[in-house]
């Protein structure tokens, strides 16, 4: 009896032994050579610090798990978030430096969950130079040229159409109303041949296929929201591929973006295919609505607490028009490139205090030096240009709405290496072009009505801005002078 105990005691000890060997190594981790890993805490086992990481914050704030372990362990940190061993940059050069080495020593990688959410084939997770293949497709329609030649006359016919309709109703979400002027102008551009009930069904696919799902993995309402999101691209892509389909075996032309997909497609070396023709009109409808709409809502919240930027846009605007000699015509491309330097200045502000993109992710495909530590090959790499637009040692009082700061300061990129809305490197977001013409067309049409806030927003981060009460306004034509 006495043996079989000692057998047990040894086999209990045995097992402490292999759990204790295996939360050491957990919780420090070693490079393969003999380089440095950054400073840093893994969390708990297996799911690490997501707890902290999904932990919510203010819209105008460093969030917490940035704070807290940059004042620890300095702007390059070690954390294990979403069952991913993953190194956090927040130092600008740092950053910047991979960004450029895009394709070389990084490439574009994502949690899991976003690929069960936006599906494993699709085309922004693939690798190598695809990113810029297909950003050489979609500048046919919301590239500067695409925009230029066709787009923007009808952003502008459907933004006054919707002010119009909304100068009648009442109180609106403004968010809400951004989200419909987006997809009313993009969807009918890649699928124009669309049966009316289809088309509106398809543009609430898109609205229901949203960021929201990406809050803490750990709530139950988080999986609730995903299983509505998985619906609405199941739809989607339902209706895109009969769309598809159909286009395929029709030798009439309609002028539009699936047209130019299948153009590409026929050619020799094509990188795309029907799957992912479906899956690059389901990301646009999806991104272009969703991102857009956040940024009209924040902006406006942000001018309405500023009357002296209202006044200087209104200024801008009244003055483009009264040059014109039509005084009904929409913004042409000639006035956005020319003739309002203040509303790309709050455009750009705006942007930056409202930080859409708080954390980027990449992954290093080999050991990586990077400030005396060693990023290993296979590890995360997330990027948060948030706490770089927060920087008191970048930008002046960092928090304070100011559009003057970028005076005299070129506008026209779609970033640098301290603004980085849109990302950076090679894989900058493909529809930086549309949003801030989306934008400058939103606020020249806006700021001929009056306004008052019904219901100001309240926002919070985790990590992405998530809106708890939507801007609600009401707006009227303006008053006579």
């Amino acid at each position: 009896m006495s043996f079989m105990w000692n057998v047990v005691y040894v086999i209990i000890a045995l097992v402490i032994v292999k759990i204790s060997q295996w939360l050491w190594q957990w919780s420090n981790p070693n490079c393969q050579g003999s380089g440095k890993l950054p400073p840093g805490s893994m969390g708990f086992p297996i799911i690490g610090e997501t707890f902290e990481f999904f932990r919510s914050s203010g819209l105008l704030e460093i969030p917490p798990f940035f704070q807290k372990r940059m004042l620890r362990y300095g702007p390059l940190f070690r954390t294990n978030i979403l069952g991913s061993r993953t190194v956090i940059s927040t130092d600008a050069d740092v950053i910047y430096e991979i960004f450029r080495q895009e394709n070389q020593s990084f490439v574009q990688s994502y949690p899991d969950i976003f690929v069960k959410v936006l599906g494993k084939d699709n085309v922004f997770f693939k690798k190598g130079d695809i990113h810029k293949h297909i950003k050489h497709a979609t500048m046919h329609l919301i590239g500067s040229e695409g925009l230029k030649r066709k787009l923007i006359g009808f952003m502008n016919r459907t933004t006054r159409e919707h002010f119009k309709l909304k100068a009648s109703q009442g109180a609106f979400n403004l968010r809400h109303a951004a989200s419909d002027m987006v997809v009313s102008y993009i969807t009918p551009q890649m699928i124009s041949n669309l049966e009316p009930e289809t088309q509106e069904k398809l543009i609430d696919h898109f609205k229901a296929f949203n960021i929201e799902w990406f809050q803490s993995p750990f709530a139950l309402s988080t999986w609730k929201t995903v299983y509505k999101v998985l619906r609405a691209r199941k739809e989607a892509l339902k209706i895109i591929n009969e769309a598809l389909n159909e286009r395929k075996d029709s030798i009439e032309k309609q002028g539009d973006f699936l047209d130019t997909l299948l153009e590409e497609m026929k050619k020799e070396g094509s990188i795309f295919y029907p799957a992912s023709i479906v899956s690059l009109l389901l990301n646009i409808g999806f991104v272009s609505r969703d991102s857009t709409s956040h940024a009209t809502a924040l902006t406006v919240n942000f001018i309405s607490k500023h009357p002296r930027v209202l006044t200087e846009l209104k200024r801008e605007h009244e003055a483009i028009v009264q040059k014109r000699d039509d005084k009904e015509a929409g913004l042409t491309w000639e006035e956005y490139k020319n003739c309002m330097p203040f509303t790309r200045m709050v455009i750009y502000e705006s942007l930056r205090l409202a930080n859409l993109g708080t954390i980027i992710f990449r992954k290093a495909v080999k050991d990586v030096e990077v400030k005396g530590y060693t990023i290993p090959a296979g590890w995360i790499v997330a990027v948060a240009p948030s706490v770089v637009h927060y920087n008191s040692k970048i930008y002046e009082n960092p928090l304070e709405f100011n559009p003057w700061r970028w005076e005299g300061k070129d506008l026209q990129s779609a970033g640098s290496k301290t603004l980085m809305v849109f990302g950076g490197g090679a894989r900058q977001c493909i529809g930086s072009d549309l949003a801030r013409l989306h934008l400058a067309i939103f606020l020249h049409h806006f700021v001929t009505y009056d306004f008052s806030v019904v219901q100001e927003c309240e926002i919070y981060r985790v990590p992405f801005p998530f809106f708890t009460k939507d801007l609600l306004i009401k707006i009227s034509p303006k008053s006579p002078s």
